[in-house]
């Protein structure tokens, strides 16, 4: 054990290493320095845990390298999607359109007008920047827009019917990604939750039965990331406008991915539109920002102007309100919704669902030959199957897209292990195992990406 203690290097001859030296041309000193202490402390003591028979001087510069690479990377990272999930909830949702970025990258570097009226010379409002955008594509009379879905019904329950009742169905309660409960969200903005039904069945009489003198509204939550299936029924959206008239009461509905365009023009499910719920209409309604539309993370409120107008004067909106960067985003992204062909050749998300297998096929033979020229036959089994994409990210949760993958079969490593090193890579490529096969799924992965997986792949394998 003296022995192996012994041969730990000391810090300052660590630092006249000449690649550490490279590090410190671009790494903090301090970083250097407790990196180095960190690694020959954890050889210090697994020695004296009696862990390590053998010790030498290269290896331990080696995890020294290694985890002065890791300490320099950021958190925050590019990945590569081969999943084949379209909105990866985990993987950042919906990836922007080039055109949106470049907005960012204009607002962000400059001043610029987030609340300056350039026509009057005063103070202006955030809003207005998208709030006609959003008027004009969906036909309500306004909108606003807070940092997500779940802070947009907060705020409409707040502004409409805090310390009263809320009436919804109990089969529309959902739970959203990272354990979200839309009863909790309703409890937050103070809203008191009246449920109505059963978890599969809730007829309109079971809406009218429980409306009393403390009644604020009715909510419908769309039920975006999951079917009940079988024996169910629900209240559809005219019945319940109706209703709501009778009573005089708002009804706001939660849409949850807020799609602008009909889908099943591309062979898709009919997902309901935004414009729809607002021609039939609803009073209210709130969707998200970087689902089904493609923008950035945002909640966003359409419907009636008096509802809107009071949200706007609500203090909490101060607390959910976007930044400028969401603003140059969404606006942009906006913009090409007035062209829906332009829209769907250019929002990623719409592309990625809207793309034909013909397309599909070609881009997989384009992967699988150019891993094949890299990487032996003897290294990797490749071929090019049929296979299944899915929407993801609370949309469509039934929704099977048919798609090809690039199948590989590692012939000197197990399946688990290159999955492992993929996504531990500089660029991390995440993929999917089905069967002891690695699938890279070509309907998630950009084309200018296709060098990076086998760039991976070859060092890998």
């Amino acid at each position: 054990m003296n022995k192996l203690l012994s041969k730990l290097p000391k810090v300052d001859s660590v630092l006249n290493d000449y690649k550490i030296n490279e590090y410190l041309k671009e790494t903090p000193r301090k970083i250097v320095v407790e990196t180095i202490r960190r690694v020959i402390d954890l050889y210090r003591f697994r020695i004296l845990k009696g862990e390590l028979s053998e010790i030498t001087y290269d290896e331990i510069l080696e995890e020294i390298y290694r985890q002065l690479e890791l300490s320099t990377r950021p958190s925050l990272r590019r990945v590569i999607n081969a999943t084949g999930t379209v909105i990866h909830t985990n993987l950042g949702r919906s990836p922007l359109s080039k055109s949106a970025l470049e907005k960012i990258v204009e607002i962000g570097c400059r001043y610029n007008n987030l609340e300056y009226n350039l026509e009057e010379g005063k103070r202006g409002s955030r809003y207005s920047h998208v709030e006609d955008l959003l008027c004009n594509i969906t036909g309500a009379e306004a909108a606003m827009v807070v940092n997500n879905n779940a802070a947009a019904v907060m705020l409409v329950l707040s502004t409409l019917a805090k310390g009263r009742e809320v009436i919804v169905s109990r089969g529309q309660l959902v739970e959203i990604g990272g354990s979200f409960r839309v009863p909790l969200v309703m409890e937050q903005s103070g809203a008191i939750l009246k449920e109505v039904g059963t978890t599969n069945r809730t007829h309109l009489h079971d809406y009218e039965n429980a409306i009393n003198e403390n009644t604020a509204a009715i909510l419908k939550v769309h039920q975006s990331n999951y079917r009940i299936l079988g024996f169910t029924e629900e209240v559809d959206i005219e019945s319940l406008i109706a209703l709501s008239k009778k009573y005089n009461l708002p009804l706001v509905e939660d849409i949850g991915s807020g799609v602008f365009i009909d889908l099943s023009k591309y062979g898709l499910s009919y997902e309901p539109t935004v414009q729809n719920s607002v021609k039939k209409g609803v009073d209210v309604i709130t969707f998200s920002g970087d689902k089904l539309l493609g923008g950035p993370q945002a909640g966003i409120i359409v419907g009636k102007k008096k509802y809107i107008d009071a949200m706007k004067k609500n203090q909490l909106t101060r607390a959910l309100r976007i930044d400028k960067f969401t603003l140059a985003a969404l606006e942009e992204t906006l913009r090409l919704y007035l062209d829906e062909e332009k829209a769907v050749k250019e929002i990623p998300i719409l592309n990625m669902l809207t793309i034909s297998r013909e397309v599909l096929k070609k881009r997989a033979q384009k992967l699988s030959r150019m891993i094949k020229k890299q990487i032996s036959e003897d290294r990797v089994n490749v071929t090019i199957k049929m296979d299944f994409s899915t929407v993801g990210g609370g949309a469509m949760p039934l929704e099977t897209i048919p798609t090809y993958v690039v199948a590989l079969e590692p012939k000197r490593k197990r399946v688990e292990e290159v999955e492992n090193e993929l996504r531990k890579k500089e660029i991390p490529v995440i993929v999917r195992i089905s069967k002891d096969v690695i699938l890279l799924d070509v309907r998630t992965i950009f084309e200018d990406d296709y060098e990076v997986i086998v760039d991976n792949l070859n060092s890998i394998l």
